[in-house]
């Protein structure tokens, strides 16, 4: 079973996550499998919208942490190449894509599954989704472009507080804040956002190009917060609150932070 697909069907390009049964867990083969969607979807010219989707309950748990503890157990000095090799080309493609992206979320969409979501244009959320980043709880920063997206959305004061505090919020409040742009009932939510996608897909596709072109040059360059993520997350990965955090994690018990 691949990963993640991708169909285009009348300009719609739908990439789906397909890990289900581990809650689309970012493991090796699914991060490949992703970014070479998007390569695949940014050299198609018929495409003239995307959608991105997942199977399951859940959208997105970020990084697959049994995947990581076994890098860290193996080469901790190379743990985080992951998110030059993977999330950051990830993230910039699909911002980086001319026409409109549209992501349908359902359940948790937490870390770098946030950072996969707001990288693009228009979010629409079921009504039971939630969103955090978690990532201070395992002791590191973010990625995924979190650190410009989310002060795009949410501003520095709620960007930090939702960081630092590891938060976990609702599509309700996801929506007062900024963070998403549509909430739907949870029977209604995939096909609405198939709708939009469509709607989009059907539209002045020359003219959503230069908007996104246009509201891009007004913001901090995402590369920049990419490769500032990048630079933070390798001396984090070595230190021991992240091991001891990642191992609490999976043996599901509460982590003892030292500052060290």
């Amino acid at each position: 079973m691949d990963s993640a697909t991708v169909t285009v069907t009348d300009g719609l390009a739908v990439l789906t996550l397909n890990r289900p049964q581990a809650a689309n867990a970012l493991d090796l083969p699914l991060k490949t499998a992703l970014l070479d969607g998007v390569r695949a979807i940014a050299a198609d010219d018929t495409v003239r919208a995307v959608l991105i989707r997942a199977e399951g309950r859940n959208f997105c748990v970020g990084q697959d942490l049994g995947e990581h503890a076994d890098a860290l157990g193996t080469a901790p000095d190379r743990a985080m190449d992951t998110v030059a090799e993977h999330y950051n080309p990830l993230i910039s493609g699909i911002a980086g894509l001319e026409v409109p992206v549209v992501a349908a979320v359902q359940g948790a969409c937490v870390g770098a599954g946030l950072g996969l979501a707001l990288a693009a244009d228009v979010v629409v959320a079921a009504e039971s989704a939630s969103f955090a980043t978690a990532f201070t709880a395992i002791g590191l920063a973010s990625d995924s472009g979190l650190t410009r997206t989310l002060v795009d959305a949410i501003g520095a004061v709620r960007t930090r507080a939702f960081i630092l505090l590891g938060t976990k919020i609702s599509a309700a409040q996801a929506l007062d804040w900024g963070l998403i742009a549509q909430v739907a009932a949870d029977d209604e939510a995939a096909a609405t956002a198939e709708a939009v996608a469509r709607r989009l897909a059907a539209g002045p596709t020359a003219a959503f190009a230069a908007v996104k072109s246009l509201v891009a040059a007004s913001l901090p360059p995402l590369d920049d917060a990419l490769e500032r993520e990048r630079a933070a997350a390798g001396p984090l990965a070595t230190t021991s609150d992240h091991r001891g955090a990642v191992e609490a994690f999976l043996a599901k018990r509460r982590p003892e932070f030292t500052g060290r």
